[in-house]
């Protein structure tokens, strides 16, 4: 029996995944996401690509870790490995709640944490009758959300989206109705309108990973990434933001493992990226020192993301890292990164009792910059988790 990773194309997660494997003497199977069939009959079932038969594969394996990064993808391939008997990081259940916002932010209000005021709306913009007629709901569905919410700015979300796609902020009355106008149901949001409050979180968010093995507590690990962004709301790492790696007190890592365990509580194994936000409360500008530390950071930080931009394959892959990380270090060393990460730190130490969980990822994106900024290796607890299932399986 083995551990095999379930993939579409080899990124920069699922190589950094491989190689530690290597290094630590696990063998890992690879498995394609893709352009394969599922053929089930009276007499069994089989995996196959055009040219090759992954039936005995898939036979053998016992632990599937599930990297297909389309949500739709690994929530339909994850029904048929459980269906199979395989033991899954994330489980099905991990994954269904995670697919969509309005269903985490159910799970985490439960354990009393802290959340944005959230609406959900079950009811689309525009809506076609039976005999083809549209109806336009935009206003209504502005008035529930204004009368939820009051005038305060409201951030617009698909359910299902991630990476800041389609996430809109919307300032009064008049723009909550247009972007509500330009909504149409789609993959990402196939049903309703959800909405929540918009969090004055200064210029930053967080990043904070809580793990789990079997037969051990949920573990909310010590450093974060802090995500920031000073000309749009949207902190995203995706979206070219600059990182920075922060200590998390005590209690607000209890917060995040108490926010996680809410998703993963009939579940063995999990590992979650939870992002969060502190709320300031009010609009706080941001001073002209802290403008010019991020003046200076920036050159050092196009670095870090030009190579980021770079081809990477298996083959180049160990000098294409050697490069990233330091292209990195120039970066987290000099003093402006210090003086801003500093002003983090403080903020969260100060503000621990502020903090509102508002997403969870169960296949978050790691080597590129997570690593880099927090020092976690997500490879190493992907592969523990896995190997706490072997003996079960």
């Amino acid at each position: 029996m083995s551990i095999t990773i379930l993939y579409e194309q080899a990124g920069t997660d699922e190589i950094g995944i491989h190689l530690t494997a290597e290094k630590l003497g696990i063998d890992l199977t690879p498995l394609p996401a893709r352009k394969i069939f599922f053929l089930f009959t009276n007499h069994g079932f089989e995996v196959k690509s055009l040219s090759k038969d992954f039936s005995e594969t898939f036979k053998n394996v016992s632990v599937v870790l599930n990297r297909a990064q389309s949500r739709n993808r690994r929530l339909a391939l994850g029904t048929i490995l459980e269906t199979l008997g395989k033991k899954l990081l994330n489980p099905l259940e991990v994954e269904y709640i995670c697919f969509s916002k309005i269903r985490t932010m159910l799970h985490f209000w439960k354990t009393k944490s802290g959340i944005p005021a959230t609406v959900y709306v079950p009811c689309d913009p525009k809506e076609k009758t039976v005999d083809g007629r549209e109806i336009a709901n935009e206003y209504e569905i502005a008035n529930l959300i204004l009368q939820a919410l009051g005038k305060k700015p409201v951030v617009l979300k698909p359910d299902a989206g991630s990476h800041g796609k389609d996430i809109n902020l919307a300032v009064g009355r008049q723009d909550l109705t247009s972007l509500l106008r330009e909504m149409e149901p789609s993959i990402i949001n196939p049903i309703g309108v959800l909405a929540q409050e918009f969090i004055n979180k200064w210029f930053f968010d967080l990043r904070i990973i809580v793990t789990k093995e079997k037969g051990k507590p949920a573990y909310c690990h010590p450093r974060a990434m802090a995500r920031t962004g000073l000309e749009d709301f949207r902190t995203n790492a995706c979206l070219g933001n600059m990182v920075f790696g922060v200590n998390l007190p005590q209690q607000m890592r209890e917060k995040a493992a108490l926010c996680a365990e809410s998703i993963g509580k009939n579940c063995d194994v999990w590992v979650l990226a939870l992002d969060a936000m502190l709320n300031f409360g009010e609009e706080k500008d941001l001073s002209e020192d802290v403008r010019k530390y991020f003046e200076k950071l920036k050159p050092l930080f196009d670095e870090v993301q030009k190579v980021k931009s770079e081809k990477v394959t298996k083959e180049n892959f160990a000098q294409w890292n050697e490069k990233l990380e330091k292209a990195f270090n120039n970066y987290a060393s000099s003093e402006a990164y210090w003086n801003i990460q500093e002003l983090i730190e403080e903020s969260v130490k100060s503000m621990e009792n502020s903090i509102v969980f508002h997403e969870a990822n169960s296949c978050p994106d790691f080597w590129e910059k997570t690593r880099l900024a927090t020092g976690i290796n997500l490879a190493e607890h992907l592969l523990s988790c896995a190997e706490s299932l072997v003996d079960e399986a």
